[in-house]
Order: C-alpha cells, then structure tokens, then sequence
C-alpha cells in the first residue's frame, strides 16, 4: 500500500476499529468534507503564461476552524494532500486543540522559480482558494518548501482580498507582521520533545546518541542543532541532493552554512561521506529522524 490517502484511511478504519467507534462517525473521518483543485495563471518573468495547479483539502470542522500547511513541491498530488489533511485533524486532536485537519499544496519546483516568480505563485493560489479559507474558516501555514515570507505574501494577498488587514488568516509569518516568535523552530522542537520521551521510554541515553536526519530544510535543521544541544551527535544529514555521512559527527552550522552557498549539503567537508537517502535510512543510528 503506497497511496498516502489509502494509507490514512486504513489507519482511521483500524482505529475505529480498536476503539468501537459508531460506524457513521467513521465514515465521516474516512473522507475529506471539502478538496479544492484549482489551476491559476501566473505571469512568468520572460512574460509568458504558466498555468499552475494546486489542491487545498479540508478534512473535518467539527470542534472549530481547519489548519494546516501549504507546500510547494513538483510531486505534490490530491492524494498526497487528502491525507495530510486527516493527519492534521488527529494532530490536534491529540493535543487538545480546538482545530480541525487542512492541508495545501502547489506542484511546482520552487528552486527553478525566482522571487518575483515565487511570490506570484504565492498569491495566485491564494487568490484561487480565497473563498474557503480564513481566521474563521481554514488557517494555512508554511510546509515543504515555503517559509515565512511566503507566508507573508499570502497574508497580504488575502487581506487584499478582503480588503481589511487579516493577519489571522494565515501562521508561520514573520512577527512584524503578526507572526509568533520561536514559530521557525516549533516543528522541529515539537520533533526532539517526542525523541527525547521515546528515548527516556526505551531506556536511549540521548548524551552520545547518533542520529540521522533525512532532510535539511527548517524542521531538519533544526531539529539538528536540538538535538545536539541534547548532547547527541549528528552522523548523517540529507537533502534533495543526496545525503552525507560522517561517524565523528556534522557539524549542523557547517552545513546550514554550506547548503546556503552552494544549494546542497552533499558538498560538505571531505571527511564527510556521500551516501543516498536510501542508504541514510538503513545507517545503524539510535535515533532516526526520516
């Protein structure tokens, strides 16, 4: 089984399953309430036209408003999305949180546009899913290859839109604007608290624990400079690229600052291994963070 969304609605079966859930209330949770698939025009910088498409699922408003991500990435699928967004419902369901599920996504290739490029996009998508989104409604936020300033471009698309400054519409933008401080580190400090009760639970001295960490964007990133914090030591770091290996350890500001001149962590020092996602999946570490 390989369809996230196939996946996802097992997971809800099988639960329901376990908990005797009334069979009406499980057919609700196995499906999205609302998918919107758009397709908008964006003005590209050599003046031609590109249309891009993009989805924004809303799985379940029962306890209040939707939220969730939104990602650009060139494999982002309905399916993909569906799912994402029952996760976020049981996300914040398991912390008490008075939200429901949503999650967005635009398939492009970020790296192949330039800002201008990237901010129109932005707003292009906000404009085709203005109608369903809002403070009251469904709150996006950054995911897989957007950050704050996307975020901020969308805010300010939306309150446009709307024609009265929104800032509740949209999380993940810069304080200045309405963003909460500590929001570009929250993902990944939600990650390493898990880790460190995991490991508290099997008995895994976090002081000397090795850790691979597929993915050096803000949550990876992140979440490496945590944990070495903890006293862990960094072995093996990836992007889209590839990934690298080093058993006496990365230093996560060695490759932050290497990844930022030259696209990719594959480039780090010499004493630094080349390996392939594949290969940083199977590493012998005590904490893997995929």
């Amino acid at each position: 089984m390989h369809n996230p969304f196939e996946i996802a609605q097992y997971q809800v079966a099988h639960a329901a399953k376990m908990l005797g859930l009334d069979q009406n209330v499980t057919e609700i949770l196995l499906h999205p309430m609302r998918v919107l698939c758009v397709s908008f025009p964006v003005t590209m910088d050599d003046g031609t036209t590109r249309i891009f498409h993009g989805f924004r699922s809303q799985h379940n408003d029962a306890i209040g408003p939707t939220k969730g991500g939104i990602r650009f990435h060139p494999n982002v699928t309905m399916d993909e999305v569906k799912a994402l967004s029952m996760w976020m419902t049981f996300k914040c369901g398991v912390v008490g949180l008075p939200y429901g599920g949503a999650k967005g996504g635009v398939i492009c290739n970020p790296k192949e546009l330039s800002k201008a490029e990237l901010e129109r996009v932005s707003r292009g998508f906000i404009q085709a899913i203005a109608s369903i989104i809002g403070p009251e409604k469904d709150i996006p936020a950054p995911d897989v290859y957007t950050n704050a300033e996307v975020m901020g471009w969308m805010m300010d698309e939306f309150s446009r839109i709307r024609q009265a400054f929104t800032p509740g519409v949209i999380t993940g933008k810069h304080p200045i604007i309405g963003g909460s401080l500590g929001r570009d580190k929250a993902t990944a400090r939600g990650c390493v608290y898990t880790i460190r009760e995991a490991a508290a639970k099997l008995e895994i001295p976090m002081q000397g624990a090795t850790v691979a960490i597929q993915g050096f964007g803000n949550a990876g990133s992140f979440t490496a400079f945590l944990l070495k914090e903890l006293g862990c030591r960094i072995v093996a770091i990836s992007d889209s690229q590839g990934g690298v290996y080093n058993p006496d350890g990365i230093d996560p500001q060695e490759a932050l600052t290497v990844k930022a001149k030259t696209g990719s962590v594959i480039y780090l020092n010499d004493k630094a291994q080349r390996i392939s996602n594949q290969d940083l999946r199977e590493l012998a570490v005590n904490i893997l963070v995929p």
